[in-house]
This record gives structure tokens, sequence and C-alpha cells, in this order.
């Protein structure tokens, strides 16, 4: 049995597997037209192309990137190319890494707050 990724073609039930997604999830990635599985009557199965894209959105998702962002994003390579796709990856890791950045500056200020608040209440003095 080959195992290369050239020779995948996963049914339904073993894509949601792979990936730990509900058949909701995956049936939505369908809807909005992020995947696009070849279907043989009522079955569905993914091959190379399917697999790779649903690896490239759920790690945008952990990046942060919104669902239509990655739609678009993917669509770019089918319409201008790998060239454009890579600029226009640059781009939005730009726009994310700095929005990113900002929420840990956040979220450092806030947890600080918050253990000030916390020592406060148990009557330690502060160590700033």
């Amino acid at each position: 049995m080959p195992t290369d990724d050239t020779a995948i073609r996963l049914n339904f039930k073993d894509m949601c597997a792979r990936f730990e997604v509900t058949p909701r999830t995956l049936r939505y990635y369908e809807y909005i037209e992020l995947l696009q599985p070849e279907k043989e009557g009522r079955s569905r199965f993914y091959g190379p192309t399917e697999v790779a894209r649903m690896v490239l959105i759920l790690r945008g998702r952990r990046f942060g990137f919104s669902l239509e962002e990655m739609r678009q994003w993917l669509e770019l390579y089918e319409t201008e190319g790998t060239d454009a796709q890579r600029e226009e990856w640059r781009d939005m890791a730009d726009r994310q890494l700095k929005i990113l950045r900002q929420q840990r500056v956040d979220l450092d200020a806030t947890i600080s707050e918050l253990e000030k608040l916390h020592r406060d209440t148990l009557g330690e003095p502060a160590t700033e």
C-alpha cells in the first residue's frame, strides 16, 4: 500500500479523524469553498490537494487568520500562482504579527495588573 501523500484518498470520516475536526466543521469548509472533495454518489473523497489545503487552513486558524482570509489566500494560488500567493502570505503574516505582538503586550499588562490585585488581596507587600 503506497504511503506517499500523492496516493492519499481519504473518505469523509477519515478526513475528520486525521485532522481532528467535527463533521460539521468539514461540511462547513466545503460549503464556504475552502475544500472541494471529489464526489462519487453520496460519498466524498479527499485527495492530496485537499489534504494540503486542510493543513494550511488549520495552520492559518491557529495563527489567527479568518476563514475568509484563508479562502481568498488559497484562491489566489488558483488565479495568480505561487509568487502572488507567497507575497500575499508575507503581507498577511506582517499584519497578523503586528496584531499578535500588541495582544502579547496587552496580555502582559493584564497579567501584571491581576497579579498585583491578587497580592493586594493577600496582604502581601508589592514587589515592584
